[in-house]
């Protein structure tokens, strides 16, 4: 199931890029920029089923699933780069959402082309997941079998499945319960899918995995409530997220947040409800965390 010339999109030979090589370096550059000029209006076209798949994530986590991304190669990388930067953004578990790439963690900085090929180790991969949970498949063929291998045992553990491709035709459409299909068409550089393929998984799994958080009620606003404020700068963005939110000074959103042990969200609901840290606390458990049901249980009181 390996990637044959002309399978895809991606594998077609670009016309108004042939004579790339013969250009000055500005004029490529340009030429360059206005393919990937096409990459966010073709993920417009493909926002509904970003949304099932959005609806498909948001029932596995608030259920107690589990996200698992599995992708090889650029894909692979850039599903690894989405799962590994909501911890520090939204506060989610690192256990919540794990990605997977063809090759193991080796593959993020040396490629290991052959892995991709391997749908038993994708399967491998899928193992430890069940009903309950998404698995989200990122190939820009569409063929990948180490992405096949992982969707099939995720669908026979009762899994929900999605694909990311940019291939509209993708043979393992079959195996996803919604196929995110980004035509993003020949790229510059014929069958270099690092490039608009590439492009598209990165919006893609952004909007995908920050719209599931937002569900979830990690954002109040367009604030990030839930960050790991793990240094100097993030503990300061803490404070200034408080004062954009509350309009209160620094000083008494330092004080707040303080009391709250450092949980912003908590210092939140105490400062625009006016009530004790504890009972804000008590609140957002009560209301799964989200910012907005916590204010409306406290003032409901």
């Amino acid at each position: 199931m390996s990637d044959a010339p002309g399978s895809s999109p991606t594998e077609e030979r670009n016309p108004l890029t042939v004579a790339i090589d013969r250009l000055p370096t500005l004029d490529m550059l340009r030429l360059i920029n206005a393919e990937d000029r096409k990459v966010a209006p073709a993920v417009s076209l493909v926002l509904p089923e970003v949304a099932q798949a959005v609806e498909l994530a948001v029932t596995a986590l608030r259920g107690g699933g589990r996200m698992h991304y599995f992708g090889a190669g650029t894909s692979g990388r850039m599903a690894v780069l989405d799962a590994a930067e909501l911890h520090p953004t939204f506060g989610v578990g690192y256990e919540r959402v794990v990605a997977h790439i063809a090759g193991g963690l080796p593959a993020l900085h040396t490629a290991a082309e052959g892995a991709e090929d391997d749908a038993e180790q994708g399967a491998a991969a899928a193992a430890g997941l069940r009903a309950g949970d998404v698995a989200v498949g990122a190939t820009a063929s569409g063929t990948t079998p180490y992405v096949a291998g992982a969707l099939r045992a995720a669908r026979a553990a009762g899994a929900s499945t999605v694909l990311v491709s940019a291939n509209p035709a993708a043979p393992l459409a079959d195996l996803a319960d919604v196929h995110i299909a980004v035509d993003t068409g020949p790229e510059a550089i014929t069958g270099s899918t690092r490039m608009k393929a590439g492009t598209a998984q990165k919006l893609v799994l952004n909007a995908l995995s920050t719209a599931v958080m937002v569900r979830l009620g990690r954002t109040y606003s367009n604030l990030m409530t839930d960050m790991v404020a793990s240094n100097t700068k993030l503990r300061g963005r803490q404070v200034r997220m408080l004062t954009q939110a509350t309009g209160l000074p620094a000083k008494t959103c330092t004080v707040a947040l303080a009391e709250a042990d450092g949980e912003s969200k908590v210092a939140l609901v105490a400062l625009l409800a006016q009530t004790p840290t504890a009972d804000a606390r008590r609140a957002l458990e009560r209301t799964e965390g989200v910012v907005h049901a916590a204010l409306a249980a406290l003032n409901g009181r």
